[in-house]
């Protein structure tokens, strides 16, 4: 009830807001001012730990803008920092005041160094580079100094663009002497010889490509319009908050709201623009547009019109996100491409009738494996998913219990529930999903920043899996899937393999819709505010954040040596610890700690996993390399070194278990029809039998015993 209390507190404080920016939005039409005056209002009164907006603020505001709007000090130059640094300690002054100064002096100033920009990268790619002058590039960017004046500025440019160039000129000039290689030995003395290029005809090509490159680069760069460049202010401003808080452009929320619920309402396509046209780039499997047969990879969508249009509308030149805005629609509606054929070149109207697109790569998928004569199952998660205006339409927990049943019925012996790479999502589907594996009891504690915390419990007496249980975790399993994790390791029900720690984030944050906020609203969409406004705590009353969640066997991979968590973030939130909440550690298994020391001591000999750790340390030293040669004899001398050190580790791909992965029945029925999802399985099934820790996973489902009498306690139950 006090979490009920506490939200009901929030609406009526946004309810008072509305009635304040009604009058400021109507007196002022600036959609911008309007904004900018509102998210400070909600973050001031509702963020976990609202930060004091003053001049400290302000440095860091300026800071991580100027860094947002040039990351690779290729536009601005000193003389522009310097002319903008009048602003470093007002920002906090002009967000109060609604005064957008500055953002509208950095605004103005980068469309008129792009454009230089682009005539100084155009100019440089007229003229051959010398691949034979030595010269060094250091590629770590941030660290460079803004340049003094137009001169260093385009010998920045040339610098990257003649890396760029040296890059393609190697791989052409390496394809092309394997070729003739080939050909040496292949080709009949009747064929015609192909034409050897020579090294200046191979350079006027590698920069061909790079201007091709260049190109759609600023073509890109161009479509962005000043509302872009303001929601990156804006998110300048929120993220000195915490990393997680985040302004979404309607458009963005809309991409959010995707990924969150695996699913949105359109044709079922995915689109890319190049050369002002909008292409084709994937059919999503058992959507519109894969059912119609009609669409396919590569057509260029020309026209788009509504089924209740007279005339339709050109997208030639238009911007993606506006494109896709006329292509998507609610299901039911229907939509009309004029599309040119990349299979012949032909024009033809293609009518789609829209529907709800599902993402399968979103959701929840099992396979089983036999393995010494006993079955075992496998569930990997990519996020807790959910959807956000019908809970129980579709969600993880849901899905989640479906492929238990179904593994039940293969009569699996262990489970292991895969979470690596998983960066969140649902807390009511985590609360859910620790439900199927404890008979009840509490999961996580949420707190607001002035509140004793509430305890989310599982109130379910049911269990829906009491076997052997194995959650994989890794150093980007972040949020939820820590969560489920702790909450499985707290109670002894699980045993956690993976990296030294997950991710460490340990808030919850709230999808704000603005428009809400604005009784009278005529500015159009204004977008959402993502804003953490509690913490969670394990059971045991710890806190996952920044610490994240520890493995009881530790094993190495190629996020071992990188940094990568939320202490590795700009403005993280503290680590703190509560009271423990009142729970019973699982009784279920009798040999829990032996059977994590087996695994420890198993992962020890592991010539896989040393070899895995050997290529994490080797991945850190290249990436900390950041000087490159210029010369084509530098270039090739460190492609090299780094080929045959990678030989160490072809070994990692050519690792086997032997292990034969399927998919349950259900699925296999479809694959006749769905060719892709197969294709897709199959991938899958091929990546777990070289997967060295699902097979460490299967080893520890086969090390735990359960408790025979405890088992036989929950059968007389459910009896």
């Amino acid at each position: 009830m006090k979490r009920n209390l506490k939200l009901i507190g929030l609406a009526l404080l946004f309810s008072a807001a509305s009635c304040s920016f009604t009058t400021k939005s109507f007196d002022d039409p600036d959609k911008d001012k309007t904004l900018i005056d509102l998210i400070r209002y909600v973050l001031e009164r509702g963020h976990y730990d609202a930060k004091d907006i003053n001049d400290e603020f302000s440095e860091n505001v300026f800071n991580d803008f100027i860094d947002a709007l040039d990351p690779y000090r290729r536009y601005f130059y000193k003389k522009d920092i310097e002319e903008f640094s009048q602003y470093k300690k007002e920002i906090d002054d002009m967000i109060k005041e609604k005064d957008l100064t500055f953002f509208n002096v950095t605004y103005t100033r980068l469309l008129e160094r792009q454009e230089e920009a682009n005539k100084i990268q155009q100019e440089v790619l007229s003229k051959p580079f010398d691949f034979s002058k030595e010269e060094i590039l250091d590629t770590e960017y941030e660290a460079q100094l803004f340049v003094k004046n137009k001169k260093a500025l385009k010998e920045r440019w040339r610098q990257q663009l003649k890396l760029n160039a040296l890059s393609s000129f190697y791989d052409k000039k390496e394809d092309q002497e394997r070729e003739t290689e080939e050909d040496e030995t292949t080709t009949a003395e009747t064929d015609e010889p192909k034409e050897i290029l020579s090294d200046e005809q191979l350079e006027v090509k590698a920069r061909e490509e790079v201007a091709d490159n260049m190109e759609e680069f600023f073509e890109f760069t161009n479509e962005l319009e000043r509302k872009d460049y303001f929601a990156m202010f804006l998110n300048a401003i929120v993220e000195e908050f915490d990393p997680h808080t985040y302004y979404f452009p309607p458009v963005a929320k809309d991409r959010f709201d995707q990924q969150m619920s695996g699913q949105f309402q359109g044709i079922g396509a995915r689109l890319q623009k190049r050369n002002g046209e909008v292409r084709v780039t994937d059919i999503i499997s058992g959507g519109p547009a894969w059912r119609g047969e009609e669409l396919q990879e590569g057509d260029i969508i020309l026209k788009v019109s509504q089924e209740d249009d007279k005339e339709p509308t050109s997208i030639v030149g238009m911007r993606l996100d506006d494109a896709i805005k006329l292509i998507k629609g609610p299901k039911g509606t229907k939509v009309i491409l004029n599309v040119k054929s990349k299979l012949d070149g032909s024009y033809r109207d293609i009518e789609i009738t829209r529907d709800i697109v599902e993402l399968e790569e979103v959701y929840a998928k099992s396979a089983f494996v036999d393995k010494d004569d006993r079955n075992y199952g496998i569930i990997n998660l990519p996020k807790f998913y959910f959807n956000m205006d019908n809970y129980n339409q579709r969600n993880a927990a849901a899905d989640v219990a479906k492929e238990i049943e179904r593994l039940k019925n293969e009569n699996i012996e262990g489970l292991i529930i895969d979470l690596r790479n998983n960066g969140g999502g649902s807390l009511k589907t985590v609360v859910d999903i620790a439900g199927l594996f404890i008979k009840e009891g509490p999961v996580v504690q949420v707190k607001y920043n002035t509140d004793a915390p509430e305890i989310l419990r599982d109130e379910d007496n049911s269990v829906l899996w009491d076997g052997p249980l194995v959650i994989l975790v890794n150093e980007i399993s972040a949020s939820a899937s820590e969560i489920l994790a702790a909450a499985m390791q707290d109670y002894k029900r699980a045993i956690i393999i993976g990296g030294k720690q997950t991710y460490g984030k340990g808030t919850v944050q709230n999808v704000l819709d603005l428009n809400r906020y604005l009784r009278t609203n005529d500015l159009g969409d204004i977008g959402a505010l993502k804003m953490t406004t509690q913490k969670f705590y394990r059971v045991n009353g710890g806190s996952t954040q920044l610490e994240g969640v520890k493995s009881d066997v530790v094993v190495p991979d190629q996020f071992s040596y990188v940094d990568i968590g939320e202490r590795d973030t700009e403005n993280p939130l503290p680590w703190d610890k509560i009271k423990a909440a009142d729970y019973d550690t699982w009784d279920g298994y009798i040999d829990f700690e032996e059977t994590i020391n087996k695994s420890v001591a198993r992962m020890k000999k592991s010539e896989q996993l040393q070899l895995i750790d050997d290529y994490a340390k080797w991945l850190k030293e290249r990436r900390d390399d950041t000087k490159w040669s210029l010369t084509y004899e530098g270039y090739k001398k460190r492609v090299n070194e780094s080929e045959a050190l990678a030989k160490k580790f072809d070994a990692m791909d050519e690792y086997d278990s032997n292990l034969s992965y399927r998919s349950l029945p259900y699925e296999e029925s479809l694959f006749e029809k769905d060719t892709v999802l197969k294709e897709k399985r199959t991938r899958w099934h091929k990546s777990l039998r070289k997967d060295v820790y699902v097979e460490e996973a299967l080893n520890v489902l086969q090390d735990l015993k359960l408790n025979n009498i405890r088992k036989s306690k929950i059968a007389s139950v459910k009896d």
